[in-house]
């Protein structure tokens, strides 16, 4: 387990491939082995949204 304090890790503005306004991601957690997923927190400002997309399963 690895901790971060909250405000640790730097926050990035939403690509406009996925999003639409302005959007903020924080990260929550990165991929680490055996797992193939990590987490993020988005935050979307009035009238952002996200563009359709997948979540495909990436294999290392």
């Amino acid at each position: 387990m690895d901790i971060k304090r909250s405000g640790s890790q730097p926050s990035a503005k939403g690509s406009a491939d996925w999003f639409t306004g302005s959007v903020r991601i924080d990260p929550l957690f990165a991929v680490t082995a055996p797992a193939h997923a990590a987490g993020a927190s988005v935050t979307f400002e009035p009238g952002a949204r996200t563009a359709w997309h997948t979540h495909p399963l990436a294999r290392r």
